[in-house]
């Protein structure tokens, strides 16, 4: 975690087999040759991988987010394969959803909206 452009996930992470969606982009799916450039994941493209983590991993990586919410405006996650970069804006959505009967579980789910370059009309 000495890349502080890095996302905390460690390579030894055990990643799903989950592929991206059918929109990210080709190179997704294919292994980089050795020093090779990261695939870097585009607007435009749909991209999802699902990881399993120890709490203490996810602890890590969850402080690392709300750092760069805290105090930045850009998140930067990435592996040795893949890079996302993303400009994002407000209002952050948090959502909070607790199963308690059976096996209990809580879901903690955070939206970040993407930030937009826009500016407004001239007033004239």
């Amino acid at each position: 975690m000495t890349d502080p452009d890095a996302a905390p996930e460690s390579d030894a992470a055990p990643e799903s087999d989950a592929a991206p969606e059918s929109d990210a982009a080709p190179e997704a799916n294919q292994s980089p040759d050795a020093g090779a450039d990261p695939t870097l994941i585009r607007s435009g493209r749909n991209f999802e991988r699902e990881y399993r983590l120890d709490a203490s991993e996810a602890g890590s990586f969850l402080i690392e987010i709300g750092e760069k919410l805290r105090d930045g405006d850009e998140l930067r996650l990435a592996t040795d394969e893949w890079e996302l970069p993303f400009a994002f804006g407000e209002p952050v959505e948090l959502e909070i959803d607790f199963e308690g009967t059976g096996e209990p579980s809580l879901e903690i789910e955070v939206e970040i909206p993407g930030r937009t370059d826009d500016s407004a009309p001239d007033v004239r």
